[in-house]
């Protein structure tokens, strides 16, 4: 039975089916471990098994001290700091190290790799800090936190996932007994990339859909400030042929089929948009690609070996640097800014529907002045992009010494996870503020109808929203408006009617 390949765009299926397997059988991490016991009987050195780690790796362990060497690794890895990584992503990090150690190249013993099985099945999620990786040599701190509860030790949390609980107590209440590390476990545990990992593959998942909910809100602009349909025409993109580009002018014309308003305005006069509505496809098609980059190199992440040493079948322990984030961090440096570019431009959008251009509003409500309309949530959008601009900076271009210089270049690709994550929310919450908007500035188009795409989303959001004739507390309507593109559940509307955006 081989292990199942994680795709990105089916990852907690295919995380859910590897768990399934898993739990059945486990033949190649058997084979794995058969090699490292050989080993341990041949009288040489082998690092991180009968070595000690790091600057240590000189420092033979004599056959006594095994078991305490790798309960070490753990207690003494054991120092992040900070806020703690969300339950969401913890579960990934849990998933994918199991899924990692099951390719059969770390030698882990079977009786832990059984016990960090029961804590997946059991939903047991470690409490760990964020805090204290530098992206080389793996995640250590974070990933010994996670592995304490093998052990009995470290927290976890608890049921309503709120607050966090001694590790020992929810293994009592499971019926659970703490194990003993072999020799090589503690090592195998702590090395590897799955926080990293984890953090991008959460994030990078999420993208693909709003990368359509991104040309879907564009649309919604378009037809609201009675754009024009011409850049997006075909043979303008046929002969710049970035993919991105020529998918997001797709989707677009797609949206604008049987649009009343783009009939209306067809000789208007008005020779060229501003550039966020005439750039879209370049913007939002330069943003598609690099995010296509970034999510090949998760999802080629998701499924390699990132321990050290790696245990070969033909008996070899070699050690090398699989481990290394620089991959993840550059690629998550890059999606980040990728993302930050959706919402750039579509603050820009949101700014230019509350001018008043072409008989709507300004500030989209009638009665200004005593209302100040739409006005704030502009300044919403303009801070989260500006944050956005600070959180951008690469974390990859940053590296400094660890252990005693053993370790002297470090990939930082943990900050760049813990960016990419902060940008991913900055950018929902700016395009909500375009939903909300456009909606608003839609509602004045009523005289005649949008294409039936930007139409069926329109009305989709009204089952959810109401207009706005007044000032109100507009907080709770930008909420609604970022759960409702974070579920989906606005491009399922459109999509289900329409057919699939690409």
């Amino acid at each position: 039975m081989s292990t199942p390949y994680i795709h990105l765009d089916q990852l907690y299926a295919d995380l859910d089916k590897s768990m399934s397997q898993l739990r059945q059988q486990h033949r190649r991490v058997q084979q794995s471990r058969k090699i490292v016991e050989e080993a341990l009987l041949d009288g040489e050195a082998h690092y991180g098994i009968n070595t000690g780690f790091g600057v240590l790796a000189n420092k033979r362990i004599t056959s006594e001290d095994l078991t305490t060497l790798q309960r070490n690794i753990l207690l003494s890895h054991a120092c992040g700091v900070g806020d703690p990584v969300p339950p969401e992503i913890t579960r990934l990090m849990l998933q994918l190290k199991i899924h990692s150690l099951s390719l059969g190249y770390s030698g882990v013993s079977e009786q832990t790799f059984e016990q960090l099985l029961r804590l997946e099945e059991h939903n047991v999620l470690p409490w760990i800090p964020s805090r204290g990786s530098v992206g080389a040599s793996g995640d250590l701190a974070p990933l010994a936190h996670m592995c304490l509860p093998l052990i009995g030790r470290g927290e976890v949390w608890d049921q309503s996932l709120s607050a966090r609980i001694p590790a020992n107590q929810i293994l009592a209440e499971k019926g659970i007994e703490p194990i003993s590390l072999q020799a090589k476990d503690g090592l195998a545990l702590i090395n590897g990339t799955q926080m990293m990992a984890a953090y991008g593959a959460f994030v990078l998942e999420r993208t693909l859909n709003l990368q359509r909910e991104a040309d879907l809100l564009a649309a919604m602009s378009l037809e609201a400030l009675q754009g024009s349909a011409v850049p997006f025409d075909e043979r303008i993109h046929a002969i710049r042929p970035h993919h991105g580009q020529q998918v997001v002018a797709s989707n677009i014309r797609k949206l604008l089929e049987g649009s009343e308003i783009m009939a209306s305005h067809r000789d208007c006069g008005k020779v060229q948009d501003p550039y966020s509505l005439r750039c879209v496809p370049q913007v939002h098609g330069a943003s598609r690609d690099a995010l296509d980059y970034s999510r090949r190199c998760i999802e080629t992440e998701l499924n390699s070996v990132t321990d050290n040493p790696l245990v070969f079948e033909q008996g070899d322990i070699l050690s090398g640097g699989n481990f290394h984030g620089q991959p993840l961090a550059l690629a998550m440096d890059f999606a980040a800014i990728a993302l930050a570019e959706l919402a750039s431009i579509s603050e820009r959008r949101t700014y230019l529907l509350l001018e008043g251009h072409d008989g709507l509003p300004k500030l989209l409500m009638r009665d200004t002045g005593v209302n100040s309309g739409f006005m704030i949530p502009q300044y919403t959008a303009a801070a989260l992009v500006s944050e956005n601009k600070v959180l951008c900076h690469p974390a990859s271009v940053d590296s400094i010494p660890t252990s005693l210089g053993q370790e002297d270049h470090v990939s930082m690709g943990s900050i760049s996870a813990f960016k990419l994550l902060m940008v991913l929310r900055n950018v929902e919450r700016v395009l909500a503020v375009e939903l909300l908007t456009s909606a608003q500035a839609l509602d004045f188009r009523d005289g005649f109808s949008p294409g039936y795409g930007v139409a069926l989303a329109h009305q989709a959001l009204r089952r959810e929203i109401t207009h706005a004739d007044k000032d109100y507390e507009v907080r709770n309507d930008l909420d609604q408006c970022a759960e409702i593109l974070r579920s989906g559940s606005l491009l399922n509307s459109v999509e289900t009617e329409l057919g699939p955006l690409n």
